[in-house]
């Protein structure tokens, strides 16, 4: 919705997040840039990030599960997955399998 030419604000959208743009872009930045998408097989980590970034960190609850990810990126890339860590113990792939709910999980990416 744009204001008309008698509005008070003339040339304003107002509205674009009440059209579920909002719920679209909350699923653009999680899934497709910080790349933490849930899939039936885990939890699917592969972040696709500006090079500029160091790196990141979040909490996604996941299945009733808490999932502190910590994503590196010690050599400025844009994507890749070289090295995933679940508690401290290395995990090939980059696909979180399923924890029982009420479980916390301490995942760290380094980017590769």
């Amino acid at each position: 919705m744009v204001a008309g030419r008698d509005a008070a604000t003339f040339g304003e959208a107002k509205n674009s997040w009440l059209t579920g743009t909002a719920a679209w872009t909350f699923v653009d930045v999680s899934q497709y840039i910080l790349g933490i998408q849930p899939t039936l097989a885990g939890l699917k980590i592969d972040p696709c990030i500006p090079h500029e970034m160091d790196g990141f960190t979040l909490r996604r609850v996941w299945r009733g599960a808490t999932y502190e990810i910590v994503v590196e990126n010690p050599d400025h890339l844009e994507k890749g997955v070289k090295a995933m860590t679940v508690d401290g113990k290395p995990v090939s792939g980059n696909i979180l399998s399923p924890v029982p709910a009420g479980s916390t999980v301490e995942v760290k990416i380094v980017m590769g």
